[in-house]
């Protein structure tokens, strides 16, 4: 059963990635693309479909490995944040940042219940196994 607290960074790990992946899309054919009437680039919003479905589903393998996964895109909304000249890009660059932030932390205060079930287990089994010799 999952608490108040698990849901709520359920849902919002769910919308994060959701919207981030409007965002994407949004900025590179719409509000800044690279070029006029859209780019290629957009399709960097693809990979994030891979992992939608576990994430909906609260699969805490696929919530493990987007975390890491979606620190591609925090790298890339830094750089351009940064590097970018144009005023739009870089706001849909820090736009991005903080989207990927909120996933990030969302996913790991989700999974937080479970990386301490599963030291407790780890550290019961060890126990046994020292108790049997």
């Amino acid at each position: 059963m999952l608490s108040k607290a698990q849901k709520g960074f359920h849902a919002a790990a769910l919308a994060s990635i959701v919207i981030l992946i409007f965002w994407l899309l949004a900025w590179e054919v719409w509000v800044a693309p690279l070029k006029p009437g859209g780019s290629l680039l957009a399709l960097k919003a693809l990979p994030l479909l891979v992992p939608l479905r576990g994430v909906i589903k609260r699969d805490v393998y696929t919530l493990q490995w987007s975390s890491m996964m979606i620190l591609l895109y925090f790298t890339e909304g830094v750089v351009r944040g940064y590097s970018d000249t144009d005023p739009a890009s870089r706001l849909m660059a820090w736009g991005e940042t903080a989207l990927v932030l909120v996933f990030f932390l969302a996913s790991i205060l989700f999974l937080r219940p479970y990386k301490r079930e599963a030291k407790r287990l780890a550290k019961e089994l060890i126990d046994k196994v020292n108790a049997s010799k």
